[in-house]
């Protein structure tokens, strides 16, 4: 790790801070609490989204493309498309990530919003690679937010995805290793209650989720035997919800994998911090709770 105790990580010039774990405990409201809290220079905050990288970068011409087509089914829009004369584009913000995910898609009757399995599977590669490109951009994030605007301080802010796209086993997966050397990775992890509460969340408003392809097909084959369905007759939203608590489940320990390249703190940890003094204070306590090894 970079930091050895707490100690060391209060003192630090430069505060190198990767949060990661599931979506909707806290990973955004700590990086959106810290980025706001002051200017550029010291004690200050560059906060770097995984998930608006993706978007804005790796994803953009997918997504942009995506409108396209849809916009040259009306004959209005087609017109002014092939002459030039309309500009599409998404409006990717760090709290607004909808053009990515409705790109992304869900699989099943297309008459519901839904898309075809291997197209949905072909989106699915393209967001992880797009996925592990963003977080090797964080080494040489780190240093144009030092060296351009004068940032001491940075938090990347990952995707909850994070964990299906690396090997935290592997000694060596090139990602792990990236991250580790520039950061102090940091696990937000969440009790069962917590689980039970997002998917509760996530019942209200299913939304896509990327998978690992082998995860992803036994799933769907699952999903369709148990439904007696074809793969056009799948309402999208049901599948998404028959696959999140199954997907919490395998997650957690990949999570975990990732955590002994790290620390940990719970979301009940997040919950109390509300300034960049309570945020110091919970990891450097986390930092002088963790065996780390010489």
């Amino acid at each position: 790790m970079i930091y050895a105790s707490g100690q060391e990580f209060r003192s630090a010039a430069q505060k190198r801070v990767l949060m990661f774990g599931m979506s909707g405990l806290g990973k955004t409201y700590l990086a959106n609490m810290l980025r706001d809290a002051g200017q550029a220079g010291a004690g200050a905050w560059f906060h770097y989204s995984v998930d608006y990288r993706i978007g804005t970068r790796y994803m953009n011409e997918f997504i942009a493309d995506n409108f396209k087509r849809e916009a040259m089914k009306v004959p209005l829009l087609r017109e002014l498309l092939m002459t030039d004369s309309v500009y599409i584009a998404s409006n990717i913000t760090f709290n607004n990530l909808a053009p990515l995910s409705t790109y992304l898609g869900k699989p099943g009757d297309p008459g519901r919003g839904g898309i075809a399995f291997e197209e949905y599977q072909r989106r699915q590669a393209q967001h992880a690679q797009a996925e592990i490109s963003a977080m090797l951009d964080v080494p040489r994030f780190v240093e144009r937010a030092g060296n351009i605007y004068g940032y001491h301080n940075f938090i990347c802010d990952t995707s909850g995805s994070i964990c299906e796209v690396v090997d935290a086993e592997n000694p060596d997966d090139p990602v792990m290793k990236a991250l580790a050397d520039s950061q102090l990775l940091v696990w937000i992890k969440g009790s069962d209650a917590h689980k039970a509460e997002l998917a509760r969340r996530f019942d209200r408003s299913p939304k896509p989720m990327y998978y690992r392809p082998e995860f992803l097909i036994a799933l769907w084959a699952e999903y369709l035997a148990q439904q007696g369905q074809s793969a056009t007759e799948v309402d999208p939203d049901a599948f998404l919800r028959f696959g999140y608590a199954r997907l919490l489940e395998h997650r957690q320990p990949r999570y975990a994998a990732m955590a002994r390249w790290g620390i940990t703190v719970t979301a009940e940890d997040v919950t109390q911090v509300k300034t960049p003094a309570d945020f110091d204070d919970m990891i450097a306590a986390a930092l002088d709770h963790t065996k780390i090894a010489p």
